[in-house]
C-alpha cells in the first residue's frame, strides 16, 4: 500500500464551496471508481484556515495513474468542477505528496482495560 496526502488551499472564503462539492459529487464518484479516501480534515490550530487535507491509499503507483486519470476525465467529475466553480474559482493551490512507511514505526493497538 501506499498513500497520497492531498492539501487544498482555497480561496479565501471558499472552503465550505469545495467541502459540498466533495460531500454531493467527488465522494460518490470515487467510490464508483474504487478510489479509496481515508479521512479528511481541515485545520482547527495552524498556519492556514483555507486548507482541505485529505490522504488516499492506493494499491501502487500504476492503480494510482490509471484511477486518477479515470477521475479527472469521468463527465460526472468534469460536470461537477463546473457548477462548483460558476462563482469563480475555488482553489489556489494543490499539493500532492506519495508518501511511503518508514522501517520504525508499528501502529498502536488500543487495548480497552476490563471494568
Amino acid at each position: 500500500m501506499i498513500h497520497e496526502m492531498r492539501i487544498y488551499t482555497c480561496l479565501p472564503g471558499k472552503l465550505p464551496a469545495l467541502q459540498e462539492r466533495f460531500e454531493t459529487a467527488t465522494l460518490a464518484i470515487w467510490s464508483r471508481l474504487g478510489i479509496r479516501p481515508l479521512g479528511f480534515w481541515t485545520t482547527m490550530v495552524g498556519p492556514s484556515s483555507n486548507d482541505l487535507i485529505y490522504f488516499l491509499e492506493w494499491q501502487s503507483l500504476e492503480e494510482r495513474q490509471r484511477k486518477w486519470a479515470e477521475f479527472v476525465a469521468d463527465p460526472a467529475w468534469k460536470e461537477a468542477l463546473a457548477r462548483s466553480e460558476t462563482s469563480g474559482l475555488i482553489i489556489a493551490n494543490i499539493a500532492s505528496s506519495i508518501l511511503q512507511p518508514t522501517g520504525f514505526f508499528r501502529p498502536f493497538i488500543s487495548v480497552e482495560a476490563d471494568d
